[in-house]
């Protein structure tokens, strides 16, 4: 590697550094890091670096927080949140594990990481806040469900990696990257759970008032006091004695909370729900209309209506990843790959590409990535007797299963729906979370699929 190369690698370090010490937004020195170098290293023009802003990302953020800040105003995220607790009569640990379920259905039917987790993390993060449920947890919940699903042989990821083999001349059997792809994700949510509860992590103290702000009644939100229901009751009960994850249901949603603004926006949800899974429609516009109309129903509060959307994440994702393309046109990545080809050894080379697709992923495109790393699995696969379903698999999982970070498009989403105490927090929990994701879950991918031989 070149000492440009490596200075550009230094420099990210230590903007993670000062971000993690002090309240700076990384995006910003994200940003001032691509145009120093930019400018003045690679004699770039504002519009060479920002070549790569991720215009598609931001508009889903921005349309999902849109809406769905005005669903929890009107106290539409309460009620579901309500309902997803009497449906498992206040067995909390149960909850996440169906928002996991439903996540990987989405997906597995093909619908888009991004939109299934962009669907599914405003209820979630709202659970999270009104039971104490981890948002770290509640988020991996939903991002490895998503990830869970995404290789069945129907969707986007898993037939971008069985025509990158067929192209290549090898042939994969997808039945067993699903499979692949399920056990584990499921295996690192697992040990997700274990660890946060060891650790003392895996509850907080339940804040209900987050879901909702409750500040107008046209609305369909009366002024509650901390703590209480939006008909005044006390909200979920603990049973527990406050170290189980069991709360008592609600007796019932009550019928008033069910103000036409309520159903509308219902309504809207089923519209974005299936506008992204049966049509393929881009989230973040469906976002924006959805919202818009809501945003026609309440004039009266036009001045609220852009405060909830997630502008510092917007700004953190952006910065984040203009920077990291500039490693990209560096050729720090190349220079990685180049370095894990070199080395000879088939399983050591394996275990490097799995992760540097692991690294990189966390701070960008997975889908861009898989088209990207996976070819370069083609000459070890050529030169040695180890399984292309396997190695492939790997390689996928290793790409996408660090989608917990907060600079990916998923990770940003449950950044940009945590309430709460949480919202302050989860930023930098979400950095840990995915630091360690990065360390082992690229080594529990390699050791499971291709050193076992299983496939």
């Amino acid at each position: 590697m070149t000492l440009v190369q490596i200075l550009i690698l230094v420099v990210l370090v230590v903007m993670f550094i000062a971000a993690t010490k002090w309240p700076i937004n990384i995006g910003i020195m994200g940003f001032v890091g691509a145009f120093v170098f930019g400018t003045f290293v690679f004699g770039m023009d504002d519009k060479e670096i920002l070549e790569e802003f991720p215009a598609s990302i931001v508009l889903t953020i921005v349309g999902v927080t849109f809406f769905f800040s005005m669903a929890q105003r009107n106290g539409t995220i309460k009620i579901l949140v309500d309902l997803a607790v009497r449906a498992v009569r206040g067995r909390l640990g149960i909850v996440p594990w169906i928002f996991f379920g439903i996540a990987s259905i989405l997906t597995s039917l093909g619908t888009f990481s991004p939109a299934a987790v962009a669907l599914l993390a405003p209820a979630a993060m709202g659970f999270s806040a009104a039971s104490g449920y981890s948002g770290v947890v509640m988020g991996a919940m939903i991002i490895n469900g998503a990830h869970a699903g995404a290789f069945s042989p129907i969707s986007v990821s898993g037939i971008i990696v069985r025509d990158i083999a067929m192209e290549n001349g090898f042939e994969i059997n997808t039945g067993a990257l699903f499979l692949a792809s399920y056990v584990i994700n499921v295996i690192v949510t697992i040990l997700t759970v274990v660890v946060m509860k060891a650790l003392g992590r895996l509850r907080t103290t339940p804040e209900p008032e987050a879901v909702t702000d409750g500040t107008d009644d046209n609305l369909g939100a009366g002024s509650s006091a901390p703590g209480t229901g939006r008909d005044g009751s006390a909200g979920p009960e603990r049973t527990d004695g406050g170290g189980g994850l069991a709360l008592k249901a609600p007796e019932r949603v009550r019928t008033s909370t069910l103000t036409p603004q309520v159903w509308l926006t219902l309504g809207l949800i089923g519209v974005m729900v299936i506008g992204a899974v049966g049509f393929e429609l881009p989230i973040g516009f469906l976002g924006l209309t959805c919202g818009l109309v809501l945003a026609f129903t309440s004039m009266h509060h036009a001045d609220t209506f852009v405060s909830g959307i997630s502008w510092s994440t917007v700004l953190l994702v952006s910065g984040m990843i203009v920077y990291i393309s500039l490693l990209t046109k560096a050729g720090v990545i190349d220079s990685l790959s180049t370095m894990a080809v070199a080395l000879g050894v088939p399983l050591l080379v394996a275990v490097v590409l799995c992760y540097v697709i692991g690294i990189s992923s966390a701070f960008a495109s997975s889908t861009a990535l898989l088209t990207a790393f996976i070819p370069l699995s083609i000459p070890l696969l050529e030169q040695s007797d180890l399984s292309a379903t396997a190695v492939m698999a790997a390689l996928a999982i290793s790409a996408t299963i660090v989608d917990v970070s907060p600079f990916s498009t998923n990770g940003a989403l449950v950044i940009a729906n945590a309430k709460g105490t949480a919202a302050k927090t989860i930023w930098r929990d979400l950095i840990i979370y995915g630091a360690i994701v990065v360390a082992l879950a690229p080594l529990l991918t390699w050791l499971l699929l291709v050193v076992t031989g299983i496939m």
